[in-house]
Protein backbone atom coordinates (compact mmCIF):
# COMPACT_ATOMS: atom_id res chain seq x y z
CA UNK A 1 0.00 0.00 0.00
CA UNK A 2 2.86 2.26 0.97
CA UNK A 3 4.61 1.53 -2.48
CA UNK A 4 1.45 2.49 -4.25
CA UNK A 5 0.96 5.60 -2.24
CA UNK A 6 4.49 6.57 -3.52
CA UNK A 7 3.79 5.81 -6.72
CA UNK A 8 0.92 7.95 -7.12
CA UNK A 9 2.39 10.36 -5.59
CA UNK A 10 5.21 10.53 -8.16
CA UNK A 11 2.83 10.34 -11.11
CA UNK A 12 0.40 13.20 -9.39
CA UNK A 13 4.19 15.25 -9.32
CA UNK A 14 5.06 14.68 -12.66
CA UNK A 15 1.47 15.52 -13.87
CA UNK A 16 1.58 18.82 -12.05
CA UNK A 17 5.13 19.21 -13.55
CA UNK A 18 3.81 18.65 -17.41
CA UNK A 19 1.53 21.07 -17.03
CA UNK A 20 3.80 23.73 -15.65
CA UNK A 21 6.47 22.68 -18.42
CA UNK A 22 3.43 23.25 -21.15
CA UNK A 23 2.69 26.72 -19.34
CA UNK A 24 6.32 27.95 -19.68
CA UNK A 25 7.16 26.48 -23.08
CA UNK A 26 9.80 28.06 -24.81
CA UNK A 27 9.85 30.76 -22.54
CA UNK A 28 11.73 28.00 -20.41
CA UNK A 29 14.35 27.07 -22.87
CA UNK A 30 18.17 27.95 -22.61
CA UNK A 31 19.33 30.38 -24.03
CA UNK A 32 22.98 32.21 -23.66
CA UNK A 33 25.79 31.46 -25.60
CA UNK A 34 29.18 30.17 -25.07
CA UNK A 35 32.28 32.23 -25.25
CA UNK A 36 35.90 31.55 -25.77
CA UNK A 37 35.28 27.83 -24.76
CA UNK A 38 33.77 28.38 -21.82
CA UNK A 39 30.08 28.86 -20.37
CA UNK A 40 28.77 31.90 -19.62
CA UNK A 41 25.74 33.68 -17.53
CA UNK A 42 24.44 35.08 -14.59
CA UNK A 43 24.80 33.05 -10.94
CA UNK A 44 21.11 32.93 -10.25
CA UNK A 45 19.79 32.69 -13.85
CA UNK A 46 17.74 35.28 -13.32
CA UNK A 47 14.68 36.43 -15.40
CA UNK A 48 14.98 38.66 -18.17
CA UNK A 49 15.65 38.76 -21.98
CA UNK A 50 18.85 38.35 -22.77
CA UNK A 51 20.89 39.81 -25.53
CA UNK A 52 20.96 37.55 -28.80
CA UNK A 53 25.10 37.00 -28.31
CA UNK A 54 24.07 35.31 -25.23
CA UNK A 55 21.26 33.39 -26.52
CA UNK A 56 21.51 29.51 -27.02
CA UNK A 57 24.71 28.46 -29.24
CA UNK A 58 24.65 26.59 -32.29
CA UNK A 59 25.35 22.61 -32.64
CA UNK A 60 29.20 22.84 -32.27
CA UNK A 61 29.87 25.36 -30.70
CA UNK A 62 31.04 25.99 -27.21
CA UNK A 63 28.36 25.56 -24.79
CA UNK A 64 25.90 23.59 -27.28
CA UNK A 65 24.06 21.42 -25.91
CA UNK A 66 25.54 17.76 -26.68
CA UNK A 67 23.24 15.25 -28.81
CA UNK A 68 21.29 13.84 -26.06
CA UNK A 69 17.46 13.65 -24.54
CA UNK A 70 16.15 16.86 -23.27
CA UNK A 71 13.05 17.47 -22.14
CA UNK A 72 10.52 14.14 -22.98
CA UNK A 73 7.62 16.16 -23.07
CA UNK A 74 7.30 18.23 -26.38
CA UNK A 75 7.51 22.26 -26.05
CA UNK A 76 8.72 22.39 -22.48
CA UNK A 77 12.61 23.26 -21.60
CA UNK A 78 15.24 20.53 -21.64
CA UNK A 79 15.47 21.47 -17.80
CA UNK A 80 11.91 19.83 -16.91
CA UNK A 81 13.29 16.71 -15.97
CA UNK A 82 16.18 18.38 -13.78
CA UNK A 83 13.83 20.58 -11.41
CA UNK A 84 11.47 16.77 -11.33
CA UNK A 85 14.04 15.43 -10.26
CA UNK A 86 15.01 17.72 -7.47
CA UNK A 87 11.75 17.68 -6.40
CA UNK A 88 11.66 13.91 -5.67
CA UNK A 89 14.53 13.58 -4.85
CA UNK A 90 15.95 10.66 -7.44
CA UNK A 91 18.16 10.82 -10.52
CA UNK A 92 17.50 12.85 -13.73
CA UNK A 93 17.17 9.43 -15.92
CA UNK A 94 14.45 8.35 -13.47
CA UNK A 95 12.44 11.87 -13.40
CA UNK A 96 12.76 11.80 -17.50
CA UNK A 97 11.11 8.22 -17.56
CA UNK A 98 8.02 9.60 -15.20
CA UNK A 99 7.80 12.49 -17.44
CA UNK A 100 7.50 10.37 -20.72
CA UNK A 101 4.75 7.96 -18.90
CA UNK A 102 2.54 10.28 -17.25
CA UNK A 103 2.84 12.45 -20.89
CA UNK A 104 2.09 9.30 -23.10
CA UNK A 105 -0.56 8.33 -20.75
CA UNK A 106 -2.16 11.73 -19.99
CA UNK A 107 -2.15 12.76 -24.22
CA UNK A 108 -1.75 9.34 -26.02
CA UNK A 109 -3.33 6.61 -23.87
CA UNK A 110 -5.89 9.21 -21.21
CA UNK A 111 -8.34 5.48 -21.37
CA UNK A 112 -5.68 4.27 -19.23
CA UNK A 113 -4.82 7.19 -17.44
CA UNK A 114 -8.83 7.25 -16.34
CA UNK A 115 -8.36 3.60 -15.29
CA UNK A 116 -5.74 4.11 -13.24
CA UNK A 117 -6.96 7.58 -11.78
CA UNK A 118 -10.36 5.98 -10.70
CA UNK A 119 -8.57 3.21 -9.03
CA UNK A 120 -8.96 0.65 -11.59
CA UNK A 121 -6.22 -0.25 -12.83
CA UNK A 122 -2.67 0.50 -10.46
CA UNK A 123 -0.04 3.17 -11.31
CA UNK A 124 2.82 0.07 -12.26
CA UNK A 125 1.00 -2.11 -14.96
CA UNK A 126 -0.20 1.73 -16.30
CA UNK A 127 3.17 2.32 -17.05
CA UNK A 128 3.84 -1.10 -18.57
CA UNK A 129 1.14 0.08 -21.26
CA UNK A 130 3.30 3.26 -21.25
CA UNK A 131 6.59 1.39 -22.03
CA UNK A 132 5.36 -0.80 -24.39
CA UNK A 133 3.13 0.98 -26.70
CA UNK A 134 5.12 4.36 -26.29
CA UNK A 135 7.22 4.35 -29.77
CA UNK A 136 4.14 2.82 -31.53
CA UNK A 137 2.41 4.50 -34.04
CA UNK A 138 -1.44 6.15 -33.00
CA UNK A 139 -3.29 3.82 -35.16
CA UNK A 140 -1.73 0.75 -32.77
CA UNK A 141 -2.52 2.62 -29.56
CA UNK A 142 -6.24 2.77 -30.63
CA UNK A 143 -6.17 -0.57 -31.32
CA UNK A 144 -4.42 -2.34 -28.90
CA UNK A 145 -5.59 -0.33 -25.63
CA UNK A 146 -9.20 -0.96 -25.29
CA UNK A 147 -8.36 -4.71 -26.31
CA UNK A 148 -6.21 -5.42 -23.59
CA UNK A 149 -7.18 -2.55 -20.85
CA UNK A 150 -9.99 -4.64 -19.39
CA UNK A 151 -8.27 -7.29 -18.59
CA UNK A 152 -5.28 -5.61 -17.92
CA UNK A 153 -5.49 -5.65 -14.08
CA UNK A 154 -5.85 -9.52 -13.84
CA UNK A 155 -2.17 -10.04 -15.49
CA UNK A 156 1.35 -10.48 -13.83
CA UNK A 157 3.22 -7.04 -15.21
CA UNK A 158 4.94 -9.70 -17.33
CA UNK A 159 1.82 -11.57 -18.90
CA UNK A 160 0.66 -7.62 -19.52
CA UNK A 161 4.00 -6.75 -21.22
CA UNK A 162 3.95 -9.73 -23.61
CA UNK A 163 0.50 -9.58 -24.41
CA UNK A 164 0.75 -6.45 -25.38
CA UNK A 165 3.92 -6.46 -27.56
CA UNK A 166 1.64 -9.34 -29.08
CA UNK A 167 -1.20 -7.46 -29.75
CA UNK A 168 1.44 -4.44 -31.23
CA UNK A 169 3.31 -6.65 -33.36
CA UNK A 170 -0.22 -8.05 -34.58
CA UNK A 171 -1.84 -4.96 -35.44
CA UNK A 172 2.05 -3.29 -36.92
CA UNK A 173 4.27 -5.60 -38.70
CA UNK A 174 7.65 -2.52 -38.11
CA UNK A 175 6.66 -2.53 -34.69
CA UNK A 176 9.05 -4.98 -33.31
CA UNK A 177 11.83 -3.65 -35.76
CA UNK A 178 11.44 -0.38 -34.05
CA UNK A 179 11.74 -1.81 -30.33
CA UNK A 180 14.57 -3.44 -31.51
CA UNK A 181 16.66 -0.36 -32.63
CA UNK A 182 15.82 1.92 -30.21
CA UNK A 183 16.65 -0.98 -27.54
CA UNK A 184 20.05 -1.15 -29.42
CA UNK A 185 20.30 2.98 -29.03
CA UNK A 186 20.38 2.32 -25.05
CA UNK A 187 22.95 0.40 -25.00
CA UNK A 188 25.85 0.67 -21.94
CA UNK A 189 28.33 0.62 -19.67
CA UNK A 190 27.25 0.77 -15.90
CA UNK A 191 28.93 -0.29 -12.46
CA UNK A 192 27.25 0.19 -9.41
CA UNK A 193 28.70 -1.17 -5.73
CA UNK A 194 27.43 -4.10 -4.05
CA UNK A 195 28.78 -3.93 -0.67
CA UNK A 196 32.00 -5.92 1.14
CA UNK A 197 34.84 -3.89 -1.61
CA UNK A 198 32.68 -5.65 -4.05
CA UNK A 199 31.32 -3.92 -7.30
CA UNK A 200 29.43 -5.54 -10.64
CA UNK A 201 30.28 -4.31 -14.08
CA UNK A 202 27.44 -5.00 -16.20
CA UNK A 203 27.16 -4.04 -20.43
CA UNK A 204 24.08 -3.79 -21.90
CA UNK A 205 24.31 -4.58 -25.88
CA UNK A 206 23.06 -6.96 -28.61
CA UNK A 207 22.35 -10.36 -27.62
CA UNK A 208 24.42 -11.93 -30.60
CA UNK A 209 27.81 -9.68 -29.12
CA UNK A 210 26.66 -10.47 -25.42
CA UNK A 211 26.84 -14.47 -26.52
CA UNK A 212 29.92 -13.90 -28.31
CA UNK A 213 31.35 -12.08 -25.45
CA UNK A 214 30.21 -14.39 -22.40
CA UNK A 215 31.78 -17.64 -24.86
CA UNK A 216 35.26 -16.05 -24.67
CA UNK A 217 35.05 -14.98 -21.38
CA UNK A 218 34.01 -18.79 -20.52
CA UNK A 219 36.32 -20.39 -22.73
CA UNK A 220 39.16 -18.59 -20.77
CA UNK A 221 38.15 -19.23 -17.71
CA UNK A 222 37.55 -23.54 -18.77
CA UNK A 223 41.14 -23.17 -20.23
CA UNK A 224 42.78 -21.76 -16.87
CA UNK A 225 40.57 -24.16 -15.16
CA UNK A 226 42.55 -26.82 -17.12
CA UNK A 227 45.78 -26.01 -15.74
CA UNK A 228 45.00 -26.24 -12.22
CA UNK A 229 43.60 -23.36 -10.90
CA UNK A 230 40.81 -24.89 -8.85
CA UNK A 231 39.21 -21.38 -7.68
CA UNK A 232 35.50 -21.10 -8.62
CA UNK A 233 34.66 -20.98 -12.22
CA UNK A 234 32.96 -17.26 -11.32
CA UNK A 235 35.94 -16.09 -10.01
CA UNK A 236 38.29 -17.24 -12.99
CA UNK A 237 35.67 -15.70 -15.53
CA UNK A 238 35.93 -12.15 -13.51
CA UNK A 239 39.40 -12.18 -13.99
CA UNK A 240 39.29 -13.24 -17.34
CA UNK A 241 36.78 -10.60 -18.57
CA UNK A 242 39.05 -7.82 -16.42
CA UNK A 243 42.43 -9.19 -18.53
CA UNK A 244 41.01 -8.33 -21.76
CA UNK A 245 39.71 -5.25 -21.02
CA UNK A 246 42.52 -4.26 -19.28
CA UNK A 247 45.08 -6.20 -21.22
CA UNK A 248 47.57 -6.32 -18.66
CA UNK A 249 50.41 -8.36 -21.37
CA UNK A 250 49.51 -5.23 -23.89
CA UNK A 251 47.87 -5.99 -27.28
CA UNK A 252 47.65 -4.41 -30.96
CA UNK A 253 45.88 -0.93 -30.36
CA UNK A 254 46.35 2.02 -28.86
CA UNK A 255 46.69 1.77 -25.22
CA UNK A 256 44.51 3.62 -22.38
CA UNK A 257 45.55 4.56 -18.92
CA UNK A 258 42.88 3.83 -15.93
CA UNK A 259 42.70 5.75 -12.95
CA UNK A 260 41.54 4.93 -9.59
CA UNK A 261 41.60 7.53 -6.49
CA UNK A 262 41.84 5.00 -3.80
CA UNK A 263 41.20 7.59 -0.26
CA UNK A 264 42.13 5.55 2.79
CA UNK A 265 42.81 7.05 6.38
CA UNK A 266 46.34 6.34 7.47
CA UNK A 267 44.74 4.95 10.97
CA UNK A 268 42.99 2.17 8.94
CA UNK A 269 46.83 0.92 7.00
CA UNK A 270 48.01 -0.21 10.54
CA UNK A 271 47.42 -3.65 10.82
CA UNK A 272 44.38 -4.41 12.86
CA UNK A 273 43.67 -0.61 12.74
CA UNK A 274 40.54 1.17 11.77
CA UNK A 275 40.49 4.13 13.49
CA UNK A 276 37.39 4.87 15.22
CA UNK A 277 34.66 7.11 14.30
CA UNK A 278 35.16 10.48 14.59
CA UNK A 279 39.07 10.23 15.63
CA UNK A 280 42.05 11.30 14.38
CA UNK A 281 42.57 9.87 11.02
CA UNK A 282 46.25 11.53 10.31
CA UNK A 283 48.10 14.20 11.41
CA UNK A 284 45.60 16.49 13.24
CA UNK A 285 45.30 20.22 11.71
CA UNK A 286 42.00 20.97 13.98
CA UNK A 287 41.96 24.08 11.81
CA UNK A 288 45.26 25.40 12.21
CA UNK A 289 47.78 25.88 8.73
CA UNK A 290 49.09 22.79 7.97
CA UNK A 291 53.15 22.94 8.94
CA UNK A 292 55.93 21.36 7.76
CA UNK A 293 55.98 19.45 10.90
CA UNK A 294 52.61 18.28 9.88
CA UNK A 295 54.38 16.99 6.69
CA UNK A 296 57.24 15.83 8.11
CA UNK A 297 55.32 13.52 10.51
CA UNK A 298 53.09 12.34 7.59
CA UNK A 299 56.00 11.35 5.56
CA UNK A 300 57.42 9.06 8.35
CA UNK A 301 53.63 7.49 8.41
CA UNK A 302 53.63 6.97 4.54
CA UNK A 303 57.59 5.54 4.90
CA UNK A 304 56.70 3.78 7.89
CA UNK A 305 53.68 1.82 6.51
CA UNK A 306 55.65 1.38 2.91
CA UNK A 307 52.67 3.57 0.95
CA UNK A 308 54.06 3.57 -2.28
CA UNK A 309 52.87 4.64 -5.96
CA UNK A 310 52.13 1.79 -8.33
CA UNK A 311 54.22 0.52 -11.24
CA UNK A 312 52.60 2.97 -14.08
CA UNK A 313 50.72 4.95 -11.73
CA UNK A 314 50.20 7.60 -9.49
CA UNK A 315 50.37 8.82 -5.69
CA UNK A 316 48.62 11.51 -4.41
CA UNK A 317 48.18 12.54 -0.40
CA UNK A 318 44.68 14.21 0.89
CA UNK A 319 44.76 16.39 4.11
CA UNK A 320 41.85 16.94 5.66
CA UNK A 321 40.38 18.54 8.91
CA UNK A 322 38.70 16.68 11.48
CA UNK A 323 35.60 16.94 9.85
CA UNK A 324 36.71 15.26 6.92
CA UNK A 325 36.90 18.69 4.81
CA UNK A 326 39.80 18.86 1.95
CA UNK A 327 42.72 21.17 3.03
CA UNK A 328 45.18 20.76 0.59
CA UNK A 329 46.44 17.62 -1.60
CA UNK A 330 49.93 17.08 -2.80
CA UNK A 331 52.06 14.78 -4.62
CA UNK A 332 54.63 12.08 -3.28
CA UNK A 333 57.30 14.50 -4.54
CA UNK A 334 55.77 17.70 -3.42
CA UNK A 335 55.07 16.14 -0.16
CA UNK A 336 59.14 15.24 0.23
CA UNK A 337 60.09 18.71 -1.10
CA UNK A 338 57.90 20.64 1.14
CA UNK A 339 58.92 18.52 4.46
CA UNK A 340 62.51 18.77 3.92
CA UNK A 341 62.40 22.93 3.24
CA UNK A 342 60.53 23.69 5.84
CA UNK A 343 59.49 26.64 6.75
CA UNK A 344 60.34 29.48 3.94
CA UNK A 345 60.88 32.04 6.46
CA UNK A 346 62.36 30.46 9.89
CA UNK A 347 64.14 27.73 8.18
CA UNK A 348 64.01 23.96 8.13
CA UNK A 349 64.53 23.21 11.55
CA UNK A 350 62.13 26.04 13.08
CA UNK A 351 58.91 24.60 15.14
CA UNK A 352 57.23 27.36 14.14
CA UNK A 353 53.40 27.38 12.91
CA UNK A 354 53.97 28.92 9.44
CA UNK A 355 51.54 27.21 6.82
CA UNK A 356 53.57 25.49 4.08
CA UNK A 357 50.86 23.91 2.62
CA UNK A 358 47.35 25.04 1.90
CA UNK A 359 44.54 24.87 -0.98
CA UNK A 360 45.81 26.15 -4.39
CA UNK A 361 45.51 29.83 -4.76
CA UNK A 362 43.62 32.03 -7.11
CA UNK A 363 43.89 32.85 -10.37
CA UNK A 364 43.57 35.45 -12.13
CA UNK A 365 41.90 33.85 -15.09
CA UNK A 366 38.93 32.31 -16.17
CA UNK A 367 40.70 28.82 -16.71
CA UNK A 368 41.40 26.90 -13.25
CA UNK A 369 45.50 26.21 -12.60
CA UNK A 370 46.02 22.79 -12.98
CA UNK A 371 46.63 22.20 -8.74
CA UNK A 372 42.76 24.07 -8.81
CA UNK A 373 41.96 21.31 -10.81
CA UNK A 374 43.21 18.29 -9.03
CA UNK A 375 42.07 20.06 -5.93
CA UNK A 376 38.49 20.23 -7.34
CA UNK A 377 38.41 16.37 -8.78
CA UNK A 378 39.98 14.88 -5.42
CA UNK A 379 37.26 17.09 -3.31
CA UNK A 380 33.98 16.60 -5.41
CA UNK A 381 34.85 13.56 -7.43
CA UNK A 382 31.65 13.29 -8.94
CA UNK A 383 29.27 16.05 -10.51
CA UNK A 384 28.39 18.43 -7.26
CA UNK A 385 24.42 18.57 -8.43
CA UNK A 386 22.43 16.42 -6.27
CA UNK A 387 21.41 13.45 -7.65
CA UNK A 388 23.95 13.37 -10.23
CA UNK A 389 26.93 10.90 -9.96
CA UNK A 390 29.08 11.21 -12.90
CA UNK A 391 33.09 10.77 -12.36
CA UNK A 392 34.51 13.89 -11.44
CA UNK A 393 37.09 13.37 -14.49
CA UNK A 394 34.20 13.97 -16.96
CA UNK A 395 32.91 17.22 -15.62
CA UNK A 396 33.80 21.10 -15.95
CA UNK A 397 35.12 22.73 -13.41
CA UNK A 398 32.48 25.69 -13.14
CA UNK A 399 32.34 29.16 -11.61
CA UNK A 400 29.45 28.86 -8.72
CA UNK A 401 29.37 32.54 -8.97
CA UNK A 402 29.83 33.55 -12.54
CA UNK A 403 33.22 34.72 -14.23
CA UNK A 404 31.50 37.31 -16.09
CA UNK A 405 29.33 38.26 -12.23
CA UNK A 406 32.55 39.10 -10.55
CA UNK A 407 33.16 35.38 -9.41
CA UNK A 408 36.62 34.76 -8.32
CA UNK A 409 39.01 31.37 -10.03
CA UNK A 410 39.68 30.27 -6.60
CA UNK A 411 38.67 26.73 -4.90
CA UNK A 412 36.20 28.43 -2.93
CA UNK A 413 33.77 29.47 -5.90
CA UNK A 414 34.40 26.24 -8.25
CA UNK A 415 33.01 23.10 -8.05
CA UNK A 416 32.60 19.97 -10.67
CA UNK A 417 29.45 19.59 -12.72
CA UNK A 418 28.97 17.84 -15.69
CA UNK A 419 28.05 19.18 -19.04
CA UNK A 420 24.55 18.87 -18.61
CA UNK A 421 24.20 20.23 -15.11
CA UNK A 422 26.95 23.18 -16.18
CA UNK A 423 24.38 24.40 -19.20
CA UNK A 424 21.06 24.05 -16.19
CA UNK A 425 23.23 26.51 -13.74
CA UNK A 426 24.11 28.97 -16.58
CA UNK A 427 21.30 28.69 -18.79
CA UNK A 428 17.90 27.62 -17.09
CA UNK A 429 16.30 30.53 -15.62
CA UNK A 430 15.46 31.05 -11.76
CA UNK A 431 17.80 28.22 -10.41
CA UNK A 432 19.97 29.39 -7.22
CA UNK A 433 23.49 28.12 -6.35
CA UNK A 434 25.09 28.17 -3.38
CA UNK A 435 28.92 27.01 -2.14
CA UNK A 436 29.70 27.38 1.31
CA UNK A 437 33.23 27.60 2.52
CA UNK A 438 33.33 24.09 3.51
CA UNK A 439 32.50 22.92 -0.20
CA UNK A 440 28.58 22.01 0.83
CA UNK A 441 26.63 23.15 -2.63
CA UNK A 442 23.23 24.37 -1.79
CA UNK A 443 21.12 24.15 -5.27
CA UNK A 444 17.61 25.79 -4.98
CA UNK A 445 14.82 24.93 -8.06
CA UNK A 446 12.18 27.79 -9.37
CA UNK A 447 9.89 25.88 -7.61
CA UNK A 448 11.47 26.80 -4.43
CA UNK A 449 12.72 23.28 -3.32
CA UNK A 450 16.28 22.97 -2.00
CA UNK A 451 18.37 20.10 -1.92
CA UNK A 452 22.25 19.94 -0.55
CA UNK A 453 25.21 18.04 -1.28
CA UNK A 454 28.38 17.65 0.34
CA UNK A 455 31.65 16.37 -0.60
CA UNK A 456 32.58 12.58 -0.04
CA UNK A 457 33.70 12.14 3.55
CA UNK A 458 32.99 16.03 4.38
CA UNK A 459 31.07 15.14 8.03
CA UNK A 460 27.97 16.64 9.77
CA UNK A 461 29.99 19.51 12.38
CA UNK A 462 26.92 19.13 14.59
CA UNK A 463 27.63 16.75 17.59
CA UNK A 464 25.02 14.67 19.13
CA UNK A 465 26.00 13.52 22.33
CA UNK A 466 24.67 10.16 24.10
CA UNK A 467 21.62 10.73 26.18
CA UNK A 468 22.64 10.22 30.10
CA UNK A 469 22.19 6.65 31.77
CA UNK A 470 19.41 5.60 33.77
CA UNK A 471 20.10 6.01 37.22
CA UNK A 472 20.67 2.38 38.81
CA UNK A 473 17.42 0.80 41.05
CA UNK A 474 17.68 1.41 44.96
CA UNK A 475 18.80 -1.25 46.73
CA UNK A 476 16.38 -2.48 48.57
CA UNK A 477 17.60 -3.92 52.26
CA UNK A 478 16.90 -7.85 52.70
CA UNK A 479 13.78 -8.31 54.62
CA UNK A 480 16.49 -10.41 57.09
Amino acid sequence: MAAGAAAGGAAAACERAVRRGEGRGAAAAPGPEGDGGRLRGRADGGPGRRPARHRRPAPGHPGARRRGAGSPVPGTSEFLPDELALVLNCSRPFAADLLTDAWVLTERMPAVHEACAAGDLDWFRARVFADVLGSASDEVVEEVVPALLPVAAGLSSGRLRRRLIAAAMAADEEFAERRRIEAERRADVRTRPTGDGMSALSTELPSALAAAMWSTIDQAAQLARTTGDDRPIGVLRAEAHAAMVLRPGGGPGPGFTGHVTVLAPLAALHPGGVGTVGGNLGPTVDGTPITAGHLRELLAELDALGVRAPRGGSLEVALTDERGALLACVTAGELARLAARGCPAHGRDATCRCPVLTAPAAVDGYRPSAAQDRFLRLRDRTCRHPGCSRPAGLTDADHVVAYDCGGRTGCENLCCLCRGHHRLKTFARNWRFELLPDGTLRVTTPSGITRTTRPPGLRDGMEQWALPAPPPPPVEQPPF
